[in-house]
């Protein structure tokens, strides 16, 4: 199968190269051969290491992590519609199948308009398509809810393309996540179809006529963060009244985005990705520390006006896309810290952002988008005075040797 698929681009490479009829097309002849066939760009000259990980292949193990919180969140999505129906007798695979019929279309859009404005700027740049978009393309979607306009996920993610990332020059060159970034847009931009309580689920659309509906007397769409920010007591008590308790928000079986609600799918990504290491367990550790610690802190401060400072801080873990920030936002390469100690560091005010925001402001009760777009920017100085300090004391002890 191999040398099939070798010989059908062979035969069609002297189109695509310098001087063929569709030079200008070359890049997208390079990105399908490519993501068939290993890269036959090999260092010739100089000091090198062989190793047989690409940066395609690379982004794919990415998608393989993001696997568990795909299938999850298709399972949650169809589970919340048949909830908010006040259905009964659905089985998992009608869950599922109904989550996959209302993401599919989100996370197609989101591949085929952002696929485009790459494709547009690559010829027009005369280089290769840009591996990342592989799993920019897929992480974009996962943090929308499933009723999102299909036009709002095309405008979303050629924003993240080209602003989050092109304008800098392209992969490796970008100081914030594209992924975030076409995310942040859309909230600003159309906050009414990204949040509130009626954007969280598919009910009302009768996909199975299996599905027993069953009169309710009311439901409620509102995500755990907003039950737990605007409660009049205790938040745990507000959240346990919901149905909502620690292990089912661990689990993800609670309105909100689609790919983003489970901890525990986010949890098993880390693994794969910490054990391959593709992404830094540092920056992980950094944000679970941070978020944990601030926590903390204002739980023992406490308020008498603000409900949310005495939230425990293990409930903060599992609420909202913390962990799915953390395993596959916090950790990109390319907009992240790069020195150990760095690393650390911008994970903690990562973790200690998202629990600031969300405590703090009232009017947005998530917060983990924001912070990690905030450390995008304070990475590089973070590293900068890490390698200062480094120097320093290199110097200092070559003076005394």
């Amino acid at each position: 199968m191999k040398k099939f698929i070798e010989k059908q681009f062979d035969a069609q490479r002297h189109l695509f190269e310098e001087g063929g009829k569709l030079h200008w097309a070359w890049p997208l002849f390079e990105g399908q051969e490519t993501f068939f066939l290993t890269p036959r760009h090999k260092t010739k000259h100089g000091t090198h290491v062989r190793d047989r990980m690409d940066m395609k292949r690379l982004m794919i193990f990415v998608l393989y992590a993001l696997a568990p919180a795909i299938l999850l969140g298709m399972y949650n999505v169809g589970y919340q519609g048949y909830l908010a129906e006040g259905a009964t007798g659905f089985t998992a695979v009608q869950c599922i199948t109904r989550g996959l019929v209302a993401m599919l279309p989100v996370i197609i859009t989101s591949y085929a308009a952002g696929g485009l404005a790459e494709l547009v700027f690559c010829i027009v740049r005369k280089h290769e398509i840009n591996e990342g978009f592989l799993v920019t393309a897929m992480l974009f979607p996962l943090t929308l809810p499933p009723t999102i306009p299909l036009w709002m996920v095309a405008v979303g993610i050629i924003f993240g393309v080209v602003i989050g990332k092109e304008v800098f020059g392209g992969v490796g060159m970008n100081i914030l996540n594209p992924a975030l970034t076409a995310r942040a847009f859309v909230f600003f931009t159309y906050p009414a179809a990204i949040s509130g309580a009626g954007v969280w689920d598919v009910g009302g659309k009768d996909l199975f006529a299996t599905a027993d509906v069953t009169k309710i007397d009311a439901y409620t769409g509102a995500t755990p963060l907003l039950t737990a920010s605007s409660a009049t007591g205790s938040p745990v008590d507000a959240l346990t009244a919901a149905g909502w308790d620690w292990g089912t928000m661990a689990m993800g079986f609670i309105p909100g985005s689609m790919g983003e609600v489970s901890a525990v799918a986010a949890a098993l990504g880390a693994v794969f990705l910490i054990a391959t290491g593709i992404a830094s367990w540092r920056i992980m550790l950094g944000c679970v520390a941070g978020l944990l610690t601030t926590a903390a802190i204002l739980n023992g401060i406490g308020s008498d006006t603000n409900v949310m400072m005495s939230l425990p801080p293990h409930y903060h873990l599992v609420m909202g896309g913390f962990m799915f920030g953390t395993v596959f936002m916090a950790t990109d390469p390319c907009s992240s810290a790069v020195t150990p100690m760095g690393r650390l560091i911008y994970g903690f005010f990562i973790g200690a952002l998202c629990v600031l925001v969300r405590v703090v402001n009232p009017a947005y009760p998530e917060g983990m988008m924001l912070a990690i777009l905030f450390m995008n920017v304070f990475a590089p100085l973070i590293d900068y005075f890490i390698v200062r300090r480094t120097t320093r004391a290199r110097a200092a002890r070559m003076a005394t040797a």
